[in-house]
C-alpha cells in the first residue's frame, strides 16, 4: 500500500467533494505517483485508464 493510499481514499470515502471533482484527485495522485493504478480501482471501484491502456 502506498504512503498517500489512506489520505487519497479518505477524500473519496470523505462525501466533502463532488464525485467527478473527487475522481479527478483520484486520477491526479496516480498520475503524481502518490497511488499506483490499482489502488485507484480500489478505491473508486473503476479500471484506471490512462489512454495508453488498451
Amino acid at each position: 500500500m502506498s504512503k498517500k493510499h489512506k489520505i487519497v481514499k479518505n477524500w473519496y470515502t470523505s462525501g466533502i467533494f463532488d464525485e467527478d471533482i473527487v475522481k479527478k484527485m483520484v486520477r491526479d495522485a496516480v498520475e503524481k505517483g502518490w497511488i499506483i493504478k490499482e489502488e485507484y480501482a480500489e478505491i473508486t471501484g473503476e479500471k484506471y485508464f490512462d489512454g495508453d491502456s488498451e
